[in-house]
């Protein structure tokens, strides 16, 4: 019911936080693809999901949650990735997404807060 993307496997960290949090609460498929380097994955991801949540982990630019959002009409969950500096790069590229293109944003590295309020919009 929930689909995480990462944009790289250095994300790895973070994402262990998310499926910590969801294992045998719920079924979830993990991604690792960057919206930068291979744009057709995220789509194809997108277009093929089944699932009612996005959760996006990304650092720096950290465009992946946008790029989600701007293809899906479901709830997509930001979750910035700490970084050069410190994540505040990524957190505010995150927030600051232009009217139309709406995401709900957690802390900086909070992989657990995204898969709580993912399980809240889910109901369970």
């Amino acid at each position: 019911m929930i689909t995480i993307i990462a944009g790289s496997k250095s994300d790895e960290k973070i994402v262990n936080k998310i499926t910590s949090e969801l294992d045998g609460k719920i079924k979830f498929t993990v991604h690792y693809a960057s919206c930068h380097r291979n744009p057709e994955v995220v789509d194809r991801i997108i277009s093929e999901s089944n699932d009612k949540v996005f959760i996006c982990v990304a650092g720096l630019a950290a465009a992946l949650p946008g790029h989600v959002a701007a293809r899906t009409t479901k709830p997509v969950i930001g979750v910035p990735v700490s970084g050069v500096l410190n994540g505040l790069d990524a957190l505010l590229s995150i927030v600051q997404m232009p009217k139309g293109v709406p995401v709900a944003c957690v802390g900086i590295d909070n992989g657990q807060n995204a898969a709580l309020l993912a399980l809240r919009i889910l109901g369970i």
